[in-house]
């Protein structure tokens, strides 16, 4: 691949948008390969995905403006439905992604974030989706995600004016979970990576899964959705070790408490 390149630390893959002298821009080529370093990704080995831009200006500063300027109406809805459908695999994608957002994260670059788990971005990081200020709108879930992630009303207001914002404020708003320095970025972001793929795998996929497929329909349905990945976890490798090493410990920690009379 020319454009994106995939490492793997421990149980931790690293995609990285490696189109820096473009600040990242998305053109149809740099999505083919998105989508092929996900489909790529051995998910039986590695249990959390770092998603992030090369250097440290930009993540992604948008899609490509030069290669959407002379589409049709078809090309355009043809091209939207190539970036949707990326952006749904990486947000049902069955392990959880992390975006590592460093610089500028605008238009399909703030809503390729939004199709993560979880986004913790560099203290110069700069979010917006300015699609309207060039005649469009949001083509990549930017409308449906910002509304759901920061309220309908703050989604309404940030699209319509086409402003960007700043790191600070994007953390206030809820847009991101975390603010670091941009020296910090990768280690912090690795760190929660790691943390995360020490925890016994099926559970966290099913933890997504079921967050995810739950906000999609009312309580009543989302606690059954719930109630069935909470069962299919039990039988498993995992949950038994994991059980059973909590009981001993536990067992263990009250053969060491001594009754007060006896002291």
């Amino acid at each position: 691949m020319e454009f994106v390149t995939y490492e793997v630390k421990d149980r931790v893959g690293i995609i990285t948008i490696n189109r820096e002298k473009a600040l990242n821009a998305l053109n149809s080529q740099v999505l083919d390969e998105l989508s092929e370093a996900f489909d790529g990704v051995d998910q039986s080995q590695i249990r959390c995905l770092v998603l992030t831009g090369a250097g440290e200006k930009s993540f992604v500063a948008g899609a490509d403006i030069g290669e959407m300027s002379s589409l049709t109406k078809a090309e355009g809805e043809a091209f939207g439905k190539k970036g949707n459908d990326l952006f749904r695999k990486i947000e049902t994608f069955p392990i959880p992604v992390i975006a590592a957002v460093n610089g500028f994260a605008l238009g399909g670059g703030c809503e390729i974030s939004m199709s993560c788990d979880i986004r913790i971005c560099s203290d110069n990081a700069v979010f917006g989706q300015p699609e309207v200020g060039l005649g469009i709108t949001p083509g990549f879930g930017g409308t449906q995600r910002l509304a759901r992630l920061v309220s309908p009303g703050m989604a309404k207001q940030l699209i319509y004016t086409a402003r960007n914002i700043k790191a600070d404020e994007a953390y206030r708003i809820g847009l991101v979970n975390q603010v670091v320095p941009a020296a910090e970025l990768m280690d912090t972001v690795l760190k929660m990576a790691s943390t995360i793929a020490a925890n016994a795998p099926i559970a966290v996929r099913n933890c997504k899964k079921a967050i995810n497929d739950g906000l999609q329909v009312d309580m009543d349905k989302a606690v059954v959705i719930e109630e069935k990945l909470f069962g299919d976890c039990f039988e498993t490798e995992d949950q038994k070790a994991a059980m059973a090493n909590f009981l001993e410990k536990d067992k263990e920690k009250k053969l060491k408490v001594v009754p007060f009379n006896n002291r």
